[in-house]
């Protein structure tokens, strides 16, 4: 007579929830992560051999994973201590050594496994295994920057009250340039993507020249207005609010009077050039709204700078600057067709909570 399958797993209140964000996280290892699915489908009534299949799991383990999540519940999921000597190996010392500089005599920023295996007398393997068991990575850095602008918190302030509680009557408008955009040939033609294979190019190119893109992004509507221009001077930026002036010429409100046209712009000197400042205080529909300086990540243009440089630039074969100019603007049509705003969602608080600026530029103070 054949096996009747196991009963279904019983779940304890609000473990589901977390089981499932255990199988969908990519920062837990991947063994919790298959033990979580193994007790969802367990919960289901699977048969274990069924498990087996989905999990890439064998019955040993499956059995093994359904019991310790009946007697802990997911904290059972987790390794226990394993038989056997006790380690000998001091991590702890391993880590701390490895937070200390390299001597100056061997003309190196940061340990490699090598060089500190060598120097505590203990295996490379050794190394590796402390680093992965404390998160340690030496080869790694990055980098940050505190915005000094003294009107941080007013511009934060003001930038975001635009995005969350735009004005009545009037158009907001993120403002910005892309420059230096090379119109890169490759040597030879791209390979397209075939099944079991991506896109292949050539590693060498042929650069026909450069080009500067400036954009303003609606953000009601994510429609876009763009110019392609040769170089990225205060000419070229007085030109295009000029090109904006036209566009939103006839948009008025309900007594005929042409809207208010706010400019989100970073503090680029283009921007604050005497001719464009002139022309501003002659064109008082015009309001403009810096964002702080350093933050120009705070401009929501830059997303939409993201989308067409990895949709359409990153991999794009160009044979002139014409030709590159020409496949922007049929992306820019191509995206007002599809357009849509994008949804800003920190407050000014938050932001200023995570700014942590410093009182001085002056690190050493």
């Amino acid at each position: 007579m054949a096996n009747r399958p196991a009963a279904a797993l019983v779940l304890r209140e609000g473990d589901r929830v977390e089981l499932e964000r255990l199988t969908r996280s990519s920062s837990v290892p991947a063994g919790l992560a298959q033990r979580a699915r193994i007790v969802l489908l367990a919960s289901q009534g699977l048969a274990n051999s069924a498990i087996m299949e989905l999990t890439d799991s064998t019955r040993p383990k499956v059995i093994l994973w359904r019991r310790r999540y009946e007697e802990e519940g997911i904290a059972g999921l987790a390794d226990h201590k394993r038989p056997g000597r006790p380690r000998v190996i001091d991590q702890a010392a391993i880590v701390t050594a490895t937070l200390t500089p390299p001597p100056k005599r061997l003309g190196v920023t940061h340990w490699s496994t090598r060089l500190l295996a060598k120097r505590l007398g203990v295996s490379d393997y050794t190394v590796a295994k402390a680093w992965r068991d404390y998160g340690v990575k030496p080869w790694r850095s990055q980098s940050f920057r505190f915005s000094t602008d003294p009107q941080l918190e007013a511009k934060v302030v003001d930038v975001v009250g635009l995005y969350l509680d735009p004005p009545e009557n009037a158009v907001v408008l993120c403002v910005d340039e892309k420059s230096q955009i090379q119109a890169l040939d490759r040597t030879m033609p791209v390979l397209p993507m075939q099944p079991g294979l991506v896109e292949r190019r050539s590693h060498d190119y042929v650069r026909h020249g450069t080009t500067t893109l400036f954009a303003a992004l609606e953000i009601a509507t994510g429609q876009v207005t763009a110019a392609v221009k040769p170089r990225h001077r205060n000419t070229e930026f007085l030109a295009f609010l000029k090109q904006l002036e036209r566009t939103y010429r006839d948009v008025v409100d309900e007594h005929d009077v042409p809207v208010e046209l706010h400019l989100v712009m970073d503090n680029y000197a283009a921007h604050k050039h005497p001719h464009v400042k002139q022309w501003l205080a002659e064109n008082p529909r015009f309001v403009v709204h810096f964002t702080p300086t350093h933050a120009s990540w705070m401009n929501l243009v830059e997303v939409w700078f993201s989308m067409i440089e990895r949709q359409a630039i990153h991999r794009g074969v160009f044979t002139s600057v014409r030709d590159l100019n020409a496949k922007i603007r049929g992306y820019i049509d191509g995206w007002n067709d599809r357009a849509h705003p994008f949804v800003w969602t920190k407050t000014a608080d938050d932001i200023l909570k995570k700014a942590n600026r410093k009182e001085t530029s002056n690190a050493r103070h």
